[in-house]
């Protein structure tokens, strides 16, 4: 299909997903090539032909939901962001934690596809925060809607392009090679517990000091979608826990809890006295 086909098509169909328009226009290669797929695998001459198809077997809508999720994950990307978690967030929550006798400073990392976001946040802090962390442990949900990739994730393996972003330290310490591939040490998988979860539909109990959301939510759903999860994830953090959005998102009004830290755009703190 040409480009103007697809964007109709996606301006049509997206909307009908709970998903909009302007979070796919610098992706939409990926899902052209995934519906090119889906027209073979269906026999299908054009997209014109998969819209009837939409139309006549609503189970199809599935499967479009599918072929529209854009996965793009790999350790310690957009570094910025990770280096002001290990250098200020981090070690403040541990603190904290300690402070109040909390059993754990717990994350969320939604929308974790293999899991390079929750382990990068894993290896953190057992290689980089030893003293500053002291005993108190770290607890991580993870969830996606991909069973595929929550169980590469729950194995641990992965290629060298996944890491190529995570400094080579950490690399040599937290991982080992097998092959043309590379396994997170067993000991660094603890504490990380895997689930495949829809957030349009359910999210984990809470509460959480720190929860991820990047370019996710704030991305590709629609106002509503984007608001009814700024809710849920603004019922489980804890007061003066942080949300971490991606490098372009931001949240949208009328949550006045949830105040932007201008020293790093991405990131996001309830406030303390919420």
């Amino acid at each position: 299909m040409n480009d103007p086909e697809l964007v109709a098509f996606l301006q049509w169909a997206l909307p009908r997903l709970g998903l909009r328009w302007q979070g796919y226009r610098k992706v939409r290669a990926r899902v052209r090539k995934k519906l090119n797929e889906r027209l073979r695998q269906l026999g299908l001459p054009d997209i014109a032909a998969y819209r009837d198809r939409l139309e006549a077997h609503p189970q199809e809508w599935v499967v479009l939901d599918a072929l529209c999720r854009i996965t793009i994950s790999r350790f310690h990307r957009n570094r910025g962001v990770f280096d002001h978690l290990r250098r200020v967030v981090l070690p403040g929550l541990a603190e904290r934690a300690s402070e109040r006798g909390a059993e754990a400073v717990r994350c969320w990392s939604a929308g974790c596809a293999s899991g390079e976001e929750p382990y990068t946040l894993r290896i953190l802090w057992e290689r980089e925060l030893p003293a500053e962390r002291g005993p108190v442990p770290l607890q991580i949900v993870a969830t996606d809607v991909d069973e595929r990739l929550l169980e590469r994730a729950r194995q641990g393996l992965y290629p060298a392009s996944s890491l190529k972003e995570l400094p080579r330290e950490l690399l040599e310490t937290a991982f080992v090679r097998e092959g043309e591939q590379f396994r997170l040490r067993d000991e660094l998988r603890v504490g990380v517990e895997f689930y495949r979860q829809d957030i349009r539909e359910v999210m984990p109990a809470g509460p959480f000091d720190l929860v991820l959301c990047r370019n996710l939510a704030f991305i590709y759903f629609e106002e509503e979608g984007r608001r009814e999860v700024v809710r849920g994830i603004d019922e489980r953090l804890v007061a003066g826990g942080y949300l971490v959005l991606g490098a372009h998102e931001s949240l949208p009004g009328g949550f006045p809890d949830l105040v932007s830290c201008r020293t790093r755009p991405e990131l996001w703190q309830k406030r303390a006295d919420a």
